[in-house]
Parts: C-alpha cells; structure tokens; sequence
C-alpha cells in the first residue's frame, strides 16, 4: 500500500478579512501568488476564496511535514489554481519527490481544506 500523508485545516474568513484590511498588500503578496490574487479578486467576495486558499496552504504543509518533509516552506511557494473543471490544482514552486492534492470548501465564515502528499517511490 502506499504511504499517503493527510494535513487539515480549518480557516475563519473573518480573521483573512482583518488582515487583508490591516495590512492588504503587505498580507496579499506574501501568502499568494499572482494567480491566485487575480482568481481571488475576481469573486464577489475575495476574503472567501482567500481564506480558502490559506487553508489549503496549511493543510499542504502539514501533509508535507507528516511525510518528512524538513524544510521552511514560504506560502508563496504553493500555488492552487483553478483547472478547466473548477478543481484545485497544486503547484510548488520547490521539488518534491511526490504530489500534493487538494480539496477546499468554505461558507460564508469558515474555509476548511484537506491536502495529500503522494511521495513516488
């Protein structure tokens, strides 16, 4: 069987909201990169699909270092784009021996996701 490392997190829109409005640039440009400011910024509300992209960070880096993983990893390293489907897709901008995958929901106050680490043997 192989090994699979899981990683969670549970995200309150609000506290997203806050910071954006404390420190929006500063905040925006070291959590996310381009595409996901752009993705972000075009739905009605942004600081939903903000936080539900932080979760998702969150829950990577937990998948990665429950699979050994031992190095610092900036959130602007990870990317989760949208594919055709609307489906998260991730994207590291360091290598890994493996994958990560993704699944983000949220409502209006809370973003939740859970992330996998496939290492390749």
């Amino acid at each position: 069987m192989p090994e699979i490392y899981i990683g969670t997190d549970l995200v309150a829109v609000n506290r997203i909201r806050s910071a954006m409005e404390r420190n929006k640039d500063r905040f925006i440009t070291r959590v996310f990169t381009l595409s996901e400011q752009e993705y972000c910024q075009s739905k009605a509300d942004p600081a939903i699909h903000f936080a539900g992209r932080f979760a998702a960070k969150e829950a990577i880096m937990k998948a990665l270092k429950s699979g050994g993983w031992d190095h610092p990893v900036p959130f602007n390293s990870i990317s989760i784009d949208p594919i055709d489907s609307g489906a998260p897709m991730v994207s590291l901008d360091f290598i890994i021996n493996g994958e990560c995958r993704v699944s983000i929901s949220h409502t209006d106050d809370q973003a939740l996701a859970f992330a996998i680490f496939l290492p390749h043997k």
